[in-house]
């Protein structure tokens, strides 16, 4: 059974920061393709980071330089470090395994001044 928990999550002001983790349990972690999606109030799910098995990273151009993914394949985990986090930034954020089907319940980003 694949299990996807998300954590991190919290409300901070324009200019901060926060550190997203989700541990992964139930499939080989280490030879999937990991990614970051966020979905805010009304608007569609998007990716905004992934991470390929050998570590190359990709970054959606509303998050680029602000952003950064990592994983620790040891511990089945995926990071997502924001700084300068922006009012549009806001939104419920998950991590997924890209080939695969499933989603865990997210994790809530509130950027408010």
């Amino acid at each position: 059974q694949v299990r996807i928990v998300e954590s991190g999550g919290g409300e901070v002001q324009p200019g901060g920061s926060l550190r997203l983790s989700c541990t992964v349990s139930g499939i080989n972690f280490k030879i999937y393709q990991m990614g970051w999606y966020r979905q805010a109030p009304g608007k569609e799910r998007e990716l905004v980071a992934g991470i390929l098995s050998n570590g190359t990273k990709n970054y959606a151009d509303s998050v680029k330089g602000r952003f950064t993914i990592s994983r620790d394949n040891a511990w089945n985990r995926l990071l997502l470090q924001m700084n300068s986090l922006k009012l549009e930034d806001a939104a419920v954020y998950y991590c997924k395994a890209i080939t695969l089907p499933y989603w865990g319940r997210g994790t809530q980003v509130t950027v408010s001044s």
